[in-house]
């Protein structure tokens, strides 16, 4: 794994923190602080041995980059990034299928954030993403995804086209979204599969749907023609969920 050093804001996301058994090398607390959220990630902490320091909320503002720190921020050993080969890893260890999300061109820390608490919720077994021209693993996205960053393995890849190659080797199948697909309740989903989402603005990028095997169509009956890009990567990965369940 490679790593990024940063923190963690927001009472949930540095309570999962700890209770993943994450590294916490300090914490930092409003001064005077008292309420039940934040005794018991202090609990967390002493149980971790972690330095907890006491701050004005002046300090508190300055450290932070999400402006959301609600009277605690985490100063975390790193998120690592994984390596492809530990998501299929994870889904062999479950018995299952790989599930995987690919992630083309998606700058918005929000949009990661949301997606990887998706992905963790829909049983996707990893999130991929790509090295340039994206967001990586910021304290915005680590608060986003509501702790879930903790359990679901994010890769970071050179060329996402040729990890999409590589994959279909392994026996993967891929589907993107895109407005002219195919109705998503019409395609088969089931099996080993990575659902790739672009950004709101551009898309899955011409290079990278070429190397698809399918493009799903989410059906939409409003007067404006796309979706934020995590809502659009939360309703077909629980398209996959519905059918690996055979509901």
């Amino acid at each position: 794994m490679s790593y990024e050093e940063f923190t963690i804001e927001g009472r949930n996301a540095v309570t999962e923190a700890f209770r993943a058994g994450r590294t916490i090398d300090k914490l930092y607390v409003l001064d005077g602080c008292q309420d039940g959220p934040v005794l018991t990630i202090k609990r967390e902490a002493a149980k971790q041995g972690t330095i907890i320091k006491y701050v004005k909320r002046e300090r508190l503002d300055q450290m932070s980059e999400t402006g959301k720190h609600q009277g605690v921020i985490a100063v975390a050993a790193a998120y690592g990034y994984a390596e492809v080969e530990d998501i299929l890893a994870a889904a062999e260890k479950k018995g299952e299928p790989p599930f995987v999300i690919l992630l083309d061109n998606i700058e918005d820390p929000h949009n990661l954030g949301a997606i990887i608490r998706t992905a963790n919720l829909a049983g996707a077994h990893g999130v991929i993403i790509p090295k340039n021209h994206a967001v990586g693993l910021t304290a915005t996205v680590a608060k986003t995804s509501a702790g879930a960053l903790n359990y679901t393995p994010v890769a970071r890849v050179t060329n996402l086209a040729r990890t999409i190659e590589d994959l279909k080797k392994r026996g993967l199948w891929f589907v993107c979204a895109h407005m002219e697909g195919t109705l998503m309740y019409e395609l088969d989903l089931k099996g080993p599969v990575g659902l790739v989402i672009g950004s709101e603005g551009e898309g899955v990028s011409r290079l990278v749907r070429e190397k698809c095997d399918m493009t799903a169509a989410i059906p939409m009956r409003g007067s404006i023609d796309s979706l934020n890009a995590s809502v659009a990567a939360g309703v077909l990965s629980y398209e996959i969920l519905r059918q690996r369940l055979n509901l």
